[in-house]
């Protein structure tokens, strides 16, 4: 697979020079693959949010590059402007910059500031809304009518619509019920396969990461101690714990059987590698 964003030694101090003085980002390097869908996880303040904000340009690096497409998104200002439509940023309750009049101005707003024509724009709002299943008969209403699920589509749909290679969404999911963290995983999950997009999610949920998720990137005190499949990440379980990171209940039945003395595979994370796992185990044994 072919890298699409990297960072390399980047390192961000908040307030330097001052008492207040934090490294937030400590030599990172970071890669992100073209189509990949993964998932960045940390607990708050430690440094995930600093991470994405690089990735398109919203932060600048105190040293260290940022590349997306092989490119230093700061080599001048027309990179920057770039890497800006190429990355596309979903923040936690997006649904809060919401501004216009109707959801379809809202949207188009991203669209036009890239100066496509309006037979384009008019594609790509429709498209977009399409994605996160929006109706039609939405797009001249008030944003401000809808229901909290709805202004959240109606958010991410304005970020799709810049057809970003990259699509990065920070905790999307949060304040939902189960049935609206389903359906906007659902439309993310459209997205990805309709236009092969690199999808990067933030969480602090690992029971929605383990789910979800090819790839892990673990965040902690400013730097990457982990990444790896979900298999890989979770078999560090005990450090995992340590860093205040919850690793899924199922893992965590299977670390207390195999610190009981079980021969079973610690890293499982779903119900369907318990179900192997037990019968693994069994087999071995000669109890089947």
């Amino acid at each position: 697979m072919e890298p699409i964003v990297q960072t390399e030694k980047l390192n961000h101090v908040y307030s330097a020079g001052t008492p207040f003085q934090h490294a937030a980002l400590v030599d990172v390097d970071f890669t992100a693959y073209q189509g990949e869908y993964l998932g960045v996880i940390g607990h708050t303040g430690s440094g995930k949010s600093t991470l994405i904000q690089h990735l398109n340009g919203l932060l600048k690096p105190t040293s260290g590059r940022v590349l997306v497409e092989g490119k230093d998104i700061w080599e001048n200002k027309a990179a920057t402007r770039q890497a800006r439509f190429r990355v596309g940023l979903v923040f936690q309750y997006p649904e809060y910059q919401l501004f216009e009049e109707t959801v379809y101005k809202d949207i188009s707003f991203g669209p036009k500031n890239m100066g496509l024509d309006e037979a384009e724009i008019n594609r790509r709002v429709r498209e977009a809304a399409a994605f996160v299943g929006l109706p039609d008969s939405v797009l001249e209403q008030s944003p401000f009518e809808l229901s909290g699920g709805q202004k959240r589509r109606v958010a991410i749909a304005g970020v799709i619509a810049m057809e970003p290679a990259v699509l990065i969404l920070d905790e999307p999911t949060a304040g939902l019920d189960p049935v609206g963290v389903e359906q906007i995983l659902g439309n993310i999950r459209d997205y990805h396969k309709a236009k092969n997009a690199t999808i990067i999610i933030v969480s602090h949920s690992m029971e929605e990461m383990a789910r979800t998720v090819d790839r892990l990137v673990v965040v902690n005190d400013g730097r990457i101690p982990f990444s790896g499949t979900p298999r890989d990440v979770f078999a560090h379980g005990d450090e995992l714990e340590q860093m205040g990171l919850g690793v899924p209940r199922m893992t965590r039945v299977f670390h207390r059987l195999k610190a009981m003395g079980v021969d079973v595979d610690p890293s499982v994370y779903t119900i369907g590698q318990a179900k192997s796992a037990i019968l693994d185990a069994l087999n071995r044994k000669g109890a089947l």
